[in-house]
Parts: structure tokens; C-alpha cells; sequence
């Protein structure tokens, strides 16, 4: 099926401001739709288009970017490959999965120059970086990120375009919207924890009605991602790090724990693998904030982060893979909301993949308590104005947030609005709003 997108308008921007002045990149991870909805895009918005899709290019079309001297006859041997008639400043041309084809890359600064048609490129797993250490990147380039689809892009998905809506009402109102409204947004939401936003997981969800369908896709996806992860770093070590993600979340320690997912005391050159992990996007990494102002980036932690996987729904198969489907409970829990609160890790990852989705990078703060035994720790901080927002996630009904309340007590002139995440209905708790986790997106 081909879903709506919200990144279709932002490509509509494109072409009315940027079209024949630079190609567009969209980056995303794998399957995350980049390949469906830049040639839907082509087909609707151009007279003609050409696709490349370099992951299976033939000879002849990689062959056909070994002189680029003459356009005229680059441009006619490519109309001669695929039988399409180009017209100037009324076709584009897709280079797929352009990583694959480094000079095809290259040579975009040439096209765009040329100025007759549109060039759109997508990349995975930005190993784009690793094979063009030998080319001149084009600076005619501009890129769009395309993440899982998001909580709205679900309901337009299931044919729900009035609930998305009505949830931002709800949340611009700041009031109850009563028992029976919510149950029904908590349901859906979990049904969005468990299917997550990978248009594959989804469609099978739409034909097929069936969790377990879902399941085998997702572990699909997980399966090709540590086929990547291999391929860029063939020492395994990538490999283990995204496999442990739910292990190091659920042990509530202050930061990813590296010499624990690799059995390493020392890690050398890790700095690296989890820089192309997170350049993969198949991963989200919320940075400690050393001292935390409204200028988080300024006083990142480099060496102490958290990692998150960008889809909640994998994230939910990944946390237990080495377990069949029929015994995996927590799609029956998760659905019947019987989470129980040691499974609240999952709440977290759907935070940090909400906040990611909605233009956000992701930032947290830990201290440790007075008598040093353990540490405080707010999960997420956004700037918004002169302030900072500390958001805390709970996974039930619980409001206590003794770690909110003395972060807010130490920085109390930084703070804005304080934002209590968890299962229920909105309300108030003195200075602390209390949203239901659903309005995250609109934060």
C-alpha cells in the first residue's frame, strides 16, 4: 500500500523553491519508505520520470556515468535504457539507494548546473560516507529526513483522518477528555507500540489482521538491519550494541553501558561505530546534558548518551527476540494494558521516538541523590523559548516524580513548563502537568 506522508508537502516545498537549483536527498533507514514515496512523488508531480535504483543497476546504466562530459548523449543514453521520453524542466530523475553509486553522486553538481530536470537521490545507512571518501560531495543538495511513520501517519493509515485532529484540540484545550475518550486513544496508542511505523509492519497489519503476521515482518527488518550493521562494521560490535538496547534501558543505568554490551573492558574507536549506528537512523541517541540550559547542544555529553531504536514497534520484537511469538505476552499485555510497570522502557522509547519524529534532538539530565547511592534522572529536556522543558515518563498511573521535583528545585530559574508523561488523563499536580503519553507529539 502507499501511505500518506507529512515529508510529501515538504518535497512539494522543494520543487516550487528549489527545483533546478539543487537535488533533493532523502535520507532515512532502510524500509522506512524513502524508495515508495520518492517515485509516488515523481509519477504524481512530473510528466516523466526516470528511477535508478542502483542497489541493481544493470551494466549499462553504471556504465553510462563513466563520462559525464557530454550530457546530451549521457541524457540520451538514458532515455535509450529505460524508453522515457525526459522534457526539460518537466521530468526528474531518482537516483535510488545512491550510496551504491558514488560517482552518481558526484555528478549531481553537474546535472543541477545543467538545469534541465530534477534530481531526487535516497540513501541508507549512510555508508553514502563511507563511499565517498574519494569524490567531491555536491553542495547543490538539499536533505529531508524520513522517519517511521508517526502517530498521526498511523491513523491516516487505518483510515482515521479525524482522531489526529481531535487530539490536537484536546491537547491545545488542557482539559480531562473524560473515561471513555481516553481508553480509546490508549488503544490505539498501544496498538501503535506494537505495529510501529514501518509501512511493511503496517501493511500487514491492514491485510492481514493478525499480530503474528506483524511480528514476522518486523523480524524481517531487525534481521536486514544486522546484515548492515555487519557489513559496516565487520567486527560484530554494531551488531551488539543495537541487540542490547532493551537490556540497558531496562537496567535504569545513567547511560549506555558499551563495556557491558560488548563484554569489553576497554572500547576503542566505539565513538565511531555508534556515530554511523545513529547516522543509520535505525537508531536515536538522547545525549546527557552536562549543565542543562536552553543551549543543550553546547554542553553535550559526547561519552554519556542513551539509545533508543527509531521504531517502537521493532523496538517491542528486538526486546524479545529469543522468545517465539505464541509465548511473546506482551502484545496480549500491552493490548489489554496489563503492561506491567518493569516493562516501562517501552513507554520511553515511544517518547523518544515521538519527540525524534517531531523535529526534536533528545537530551536528558542525571545527578546523584544526597546520599550518593543512586541518581536522580529527568528522561528527556527540550528548549523551548528561554527555558527548558524537563519531561519525566511514567508507564502507569503513578505521579510520583521525585526526580522532576528536585531537578526543578535545583535549576528553578531555567525551568518552563514541567511535564509529567504517563497512562492517564490529563490534570494538574500542583506546578506539574500531567499529560496521557499520546500528546507527546504536540510538545
Amino acid at each position: 500500500m502507499i501511505f500518506r506522508r507529512k515529508l510529501y508537502d515538504r518535497m512539494l516545498e522543494w520543487k516550487a523553491q528549489w527545483g533546478g537549483k539543487c537535488a533533493l536527498l532523502i535520507k532515512g533507514a532502510r524500509r522506512v519508505g524513502k524508495s515508495t514515496i520518492v517515485e509516488t512523488f515523481a509519477k504524481n508531480e512530473y510528466k516523466s520520470y526516470i528511477l535508478i535504483d542502483f542497489s541493481q543497476a544493470s551494466k549499462q546504466v553504471e556504465e553510462a556515468f563513466d563520462d559525464m562530459m557530454d550530457l546530451n548523449f549521457f541524457f540520451l543514453r538514458l532515455q535509450a535504457i529505460f524508453n522515457v521520453t525526459l522534457y526539460p524542466r518537466e521530468s526528474v530523475i531518482v537516483f535510488d539507494e545512491v550510496q551504491f553509486n558514488p560517482r552518481a553522486r558526484q555528478a549531481i553538481k553537474h546535472l543541477v548546473a545543467d538545469g534541465r530536470y530534477d534530481y531526487i537521490e535516497t540513501g541508507s545507512l549512510i555508508s553514502i560516507r563511507k563511499n565517498v571518501e574519494h569524490i567531491l560531495i555536491p553542495s547543490e543538495e538539499m536533505s529531508l529526513t524520513l522517519f517511521p511513520m508517526d502517530w498521526e501517519e498511523f491513523y491516516w493509515a487505518i483510515g482515521d483522518d479525524t482522531t489526529p485532529v481531535l487530539l490536537r484540540q484536546a491537547f491545545d484545550r488542557h482539559k480531562p477528555m473524560g473515561d471513555a475518550v481516553h481508553r480509546r486513544w490508549m488503544r490505539d496508542l498501544r496498538l501503535y507500540m506494537l505495529v510501529g511505523g514501518m509501512p511493511q509492519a503496517i501493511d500487514a497489519y491492514l491485510s492481514s489482521n493478525n499480530l503474528q503476521e506483524v511480528d514476522r515482518v518486523k523480524r524481517q527488518i531487525i534481521e536486514l538491519y544486522y546484515a548492515d550493521f555487519n557489513k559496516v562494521d565487520p567486527s560484530g560490535r554494531a551488531s551488539k550494541l543495537f541487540r542490547d538496547i532493551p537490556s540497558q534501558l531496562t537496567g535504569n543505568a545513567s547511560r549506555y553501558m558499551t563495556e557491558k554490551a560488548l563484554n569489553e573492558k576497554r572500547t576503542e574507536n566505539i565513538e565511531i561505530i555508534v556515530s554511523e549506528m545513529q547516522e543509520s537512523m535505525v537508531i536515536n541517541l538522547a545525549h546527557q546534558a552536562d549543565d542543562p540550559h536552553v543551549g543543550l547542544g553546547l554542553n553535550k555529553s559526547l561519552y554519556a548518551y542513551k539509545m533508543f531504536l527509531s521504531d517502537t514497534g521493532l523496538f517491542v520484537t528486538l526486546a524479545f527476540w529469543d522468545k517465539d511469538y505464541t509465548e511473546n505476552v506482551i502484545y496480549q499485555k500491552l493490548l489489554s494494558d496489563k503492561l506491567e510497570a518493569n516493562l516501562g522502557y517501552i513507554y520511553e522509547n515511544l517518547v523518544a521516538q515521538m519527540l525524534r519524529a517531531a523535529g526534536n534532538e533528545l537530551y536528558y539530565y542525571t545527578f546523584p541523590t544526597d546520599n550518593g547511592n543512586k541518581n536522580y534522572e529527568v528522561d528527556f529536556l527540550l528548549s523551548r523559548g528561554s527555558k527548558i522543558m524537563p519531561i519525566e515518563v511514567k508507564s502507569s498511573g503513578y505521579r510520583t516524580h521525585r526526580s522532576l521535583d528536585v531537578f526543578c528545585e535545583r535549576f528553578s530559574s531555567r525551568i518552563g513548563e514541567r511535564i509529567l508523561l504517563y497512562t492517564k488523563d490529563y490534570q494538574r499536580d500542583s506546578v506539574i502537568t500531567c499529560l496521557p503519553v499520546y500528546f507527546t507529539p504536540f510538545l
